[in-house]
């Protein structure tokens, strides 16, 4: 596994909220988690009003969140910084302590409001509950893992890029950052690299010939390895293609595919970008043009550790109706395929 990602520091860039605009925003939430505080997070009402709500972002905010929407931009990202957080609880390194949603009501409905402009919020029952907005934040026990509950270094990634449903953008803000200023979340897109790769490459990462593995949330951590049908990793216009990998999980079945796997590994890891988030930071990730990972660290399990909170969001709900539970959670995947054995490279 890798010790390291090398990334060029992206804390210069991002958009500003002044105190004042923060204030604002603020206290719309504060309105909200005072009318729905009995209320689920999956409330339909709940999520209209955090929609009608989001007029409180900044016009410069809320027309870069429509640009990045609409057009996107070569890394996939788009940073905010000075959103409103409230009172916190210390940080949960259980899963049982993780709080309800309005015990962090105004960074939860901060991060919802700009969230519904760039589409509909929704998550995954076969993952953290179901939960609307996650914990993300280190579990005693869990070091290890390749998944948001660990702290080692946590492999490039599509999120949830098995997942036929899988979002289109998701946001982590930073409630607590990692007071030792080791844990940058790195992410590398498909439009900053696209250039340095052959036409036989790209041509290669075209052809279905790739199988991404279930993350263990979704497979509940049986020892059964579970991966998708064959697909390929790029996918769409030919100059803005959409990206899915997961440099951990995804694997090649051919040895043009393996061959074409490691030169896109090689050029991201080239061209990443990273950023150590602090609290009322929020990095926003068009999930389908964009990797992303995160450094390494230490836990310490006192109640400050680094805590994020991150949220999914579909640019349109329509095509997942019928797969809708609760609210906008998205009912359990029923239908795996098993993996057969793969061919070793020749």
């Amino acid at each position: 596994m890798r010790k390291e990602f090398a990334y060029a520091d992206a804390r210069t860039t991002g958009i500003v909220l002044s105190e004042t605009e923060s204030d604002i925003v603020e206290a719309a939430a504060l309105r909200i988690a005072a009318q729905y505080a009995e209320y689920s997070l999956h409330s339909t009402d709940l999520l209209h009003t955090v929609e009608l709500a989001a007029a409180a972002l900044p016009s410069e905010v809320r027309r870069a969140l429509i640009s990045f929407r609409d057009e996107g931009n070569p890394s996939g990202t788009l940073v905010l910084r000075g959103l409103p957080l409230g009172a916190l609880p210390p940080t949960p390194d259980r899963a049982e302590d993780e709080p309800h949603w309005t015990a962090v009501s105004v960074a939860t409905l901060s991060q919802l409001m700009v969230m519904s402009v760039l589409g509909r919020s929704i998550s995954y029952s076969d993952e953290k509950n179901g939960d609307l907005v996650q914990d993300v934040s280190p579990k005693r026990g869990a070091e290890e893992r390749q998944e948001n509950s660990g702290s080692i270094l946590l492999e490039l990634h599509t999120e949830d890029g098995f997942h036929p449903a899988a979002p289109h953008f998701l946001s982590l803000i930073c409630l607590r950052g990692d007071r030792d200023g080791l844990a940058a979340t790195v992410t590398g897109g498909i439009g900053d690299v696209l250039p340095e790769l052959d036409e036989e490459t790209v041509a290669a990462l075209r052809r279905p010939e790739f199988r991404t593995k279930f993350s263990t949330s979704f497979v509940h951590d049986t020892h059964e390895e579970v991966l998708t049908p064959p697909v390929p990793v790029l996918c769409g216009a030919r100059a803005n293609p959409d990206l899915r990998v997961d440099f951990h999980g995804t694997v090649g079945t051919t040895p043009g595919a393996r061959a074409a796997l490691a030169a896109l590994e090689d050029a991201v890891l080239g061209s990443l970008r990273g950023i150590v988030l602090e609290p009322g930071e929020l990095i926003i990730l068009d999930n389908r043009r964009t990797v992303h990972g995160r450094t390494g660290f230490t836990p310490r399990y006192d109640g400050a550790d680094r805590w994020l909170r991150r949220s999914f969001a579909l640019a349109d709900l329509r095509p997942v109706l019928d797969d809708l539970g609760e609210g906008r959670s998205h009912n359990a995947i029923t239908t795996r395929q098993p993996s057969p054995k793969l061919a070793t490279a020749a």
